[in-house]
């Protein structure tokens, strides 16, 4: 199995808006094709860190369950129209209602020749296709940017076909005044955050560049985030990743930060492994951290894997968890252990 995964063609619909390969076709006739496709996943965690007297004892924890729905129809030999949606709830306990979320909602045109045009709530393609070498695991251990920054919600997004091993996106997420119900952005208007960025594949090596304008009605500090990733098959099971990402520094609305990345998996046919270390230094502050996160996934069959997973955060290196973005705050309030989790996702 190749470790870097190859996204083209068709497989866009898939690869940027959070499809499965496991999807079950519950109707395929005269060019109209509709999935179902989900995951279950639970697992028992601990560890990390908490403030103050809260507790990091071990618990039982959902993991991202969710349930979706694809359809595609084929207009022509070389256009289709999709549409999606797709749920998230709560797997280890009893919840009302049963679903939590609405994680994506999408429709769109795609063409092999043309590319493809969607236009919803979708994630980041910055993260999917910019920072994904390093979304390996199944729970914490991710350090860059994430699938749902200044995206999911009222956006529109083009990414081009693949041309001699390059592609590339842009999107865009508006941010309107009349559908804004926060008192506090009452005065802001309309915000439109863009992104954009290139991949460029040629076996064994896959080089990505992009960018994120990190607006303040999306939570950001109103500074563009910048990143990239190298990433390279070096032998059949083994493959290494690099990574970086910056964002400027707004002295009002939020520090800056620089993050690097390295890491490496290790693919032995049913068992894969995985080791990732980070430096992450904010901006004008001496409060750097040394993060690393290490696993193991075991592949019982197609639908049904197992994982144990471990990370190192380092958060007491910026003083506390509530104030990590000001790097203000005092350390003894602050306990770190290592985290853990061990579990299993079936996906359907």
């Amino acid at each position: 199995m190749c470790l870097i995964k190859r996204i083209t063609g068709a497989a866009l619909i898939i690869g940027i808006l959070g499809g499965s390969a496991h999807a079950a076709t519950v109707y395929d006739q005269d060019g109209t094709r509709l999935d179902v496709y989900g995951r279950i996943a639970m697992s028992i965690a601990g560890g990390g860190p908490v403030e103050d007297d809260k507790k990091n004892s071990a618990e039982f924890r959902n993991l991202g369950s969710r349930l979706g729905i694809r359809a595609e129809h084929n207009i022509t030999s070389d256009l289709s129209a999709f549409a999606g949606i797709q749920w998230r709830f709560n797997a280890d306990e009893l919840s009302q209602p049963g679903f939590t979320e609405v994680r994506h909602s999408y429709i769109g045109l795609a063409s092999p020749r043309w590319g493809q045009v969607q236009v919803g709530s979708f994630d980041s393609p910055y993260k999917k296709r910019i920072m994904v070498p390093f979304d390996v695991y199944r729970d914490k251990g991710y350090e860059f940017s994430g699938s749902g920054t200044q995206a999911r919600g009222d956006s529109i997004a083009y990414l081009t076909p693949e041309i001699e091993g390059f592609s590339g996106f842009l999107m865009a997420k508006h941010f309107s005044e009349r559908g804004n119900r926060l008192a506090d952005q009452s005065e802001r208007g309309s915000v439109i955050a863009t992104q954009g960025g290139a991949v460029y594949e040629a076996a064994p090596l896959r080089l990505a560049l992009g960018y994120v304008e990190d607006t303040l009605r999306g939570g950001g500090n109103g500074k563009n985030i910048y990143g990239a990733t190298a990433s390279a098959n070096l032998t059949d099971m083994l493959s290494g990743r690099l990574g970086y990402e910056y964002r400027g520094d707004h002295g009002v609305y939020g520090g800056g930060f620089k993050r690097a990345g390295v890491g490496a998996s290790a693919d032995l046919g049913d068992w894969e492994l995985h080791l990732d270390y980070y430096h992450i230094r904010p901006e004008h502050s001496d409060n750097s951290r040394n993060a690393w996160a290490a696993g193991t996934h075991y592949q019982l069959s197609p639908q049904l894997d197992f994982f144990a997973e471990l990370n190192n955060a380092d958060m007491k290196s910026i003083r506390s968890l509530s104030d990590a973005n000001d790097n203000q705050g005092h350390r003894e309030n602050l306990k770190e252990d290592l985290y853990y989790a061990i579990g299993a996702r079936y996906n359907f």
